[in-house]
């Protein structure tokens, strides 16, 4: 059965990869180059002796993005997290985000702006005959300052995300090399009073297709293409769909 769902989720992801908008007439298209470094942690080092505190975690991320060519800044994120294992498998998390931007996310007769976003998640990963299999279904609060790329509205537009994440061993090349397949669907859940900013329904997709690389027992590499749609049917400022070089760092303490 695991078998037919690894299946499954590799075509669709990949179905995702190569789709094309129907509207690509009105697309404009961008290289970025994306870094990542997830660090991700245990309470355990506080007390050795209590068992429990280890199921109390934490999470920061911090993210670099260039684009115009990956000729300038663009976007950064620092996201830190708290979190609590219920089981090996499933943790509950909640955060905060800080995410500045700049072109091309902001038109050129814009400012740079600020966003700022609570967050909320559930992670759950498994191990199977055929690799490892992760899910990541996570809701955001966001908030924007008074240079947003359409002003005129202070509510804060609520999101979600589900990620899919298939991590297939290539043991007959190298033991710690995985073969990566992702993809990551945003809806949004509601439209705030200016719906020219953001409206209700399908927000992104971002596409990954890659390798990673255990370079450490608590470190590993993956690098690869991301092909990242934002859709703006409701918004003056036409759809964006990023080629992205994405290199991503992930510690586990």
């Amino acid at each position: 059965m695991f078998k037919r769902i690894s299946i499954f989720v590799a075509l669709i992801t990949l179905s995702l990869i190569f789709n094309q908008p129907a509207t690509a007439g009105r697309t404009v298209e961008d290289f970025q180059v994306w870094g990542n470094i997830t660090a991700l942690g245990n309470f355990g080092f506080v007390n050795p002796g209590n068992p429990d505190l280890k199921k109390f975690r934490w999470w920061m991320e911090g993210q670099g993005r260039f684009g115009n060519d990956s000729s300038q800044f663009t976007q950064a994120i620092i996201r830190p997290g708290l979190g609590y294992a219920i089981t090996d498998k499933i943790i509950l998390w909640a955060g905060y985000a800080w995410i500045p931007s700049d072109e091309p996310l902001v038109p050129k007769s814009g400012l740079p702006f600020d966003e700022h976003r609570i967050w909320q998640q559930v992670t759950w990963a498994d191990e199977f005959s055929f690799g490892k299999l992760s899910l990541r279904s996570r809701f955001e609060q966001r908030f924007f300052d008074h240079n947003a790329p359409v002003s005129g509205s202070d509510d804060v537009a609520y999101r979600f995300r589900q990620l899919v994440k298939l991590a297939i061993p290539v043991a007959m090349i190298d033991p710690n090399l995985t073969f990566i397949i992702q993809n990551e669907l945003f809806i949004g859940l509601n439209t705030v009073s200016n719906p020219g900013f953001i409206s209700r329904g399908f927000d992104q997709n971002r596409a990954f297709v890659g390798l990673g690389y255990k370079v450490h027992q608590n470190a590993t590499v993956e690098l690869g293409y991301m092909n990242q749609f934002i859709d703006r049917r409701h918004n003056p400022r036409p759809d964006q769909m990023m080629h992205n070089f994405a290199v991503n760092l992930f510690l586990n303490f």
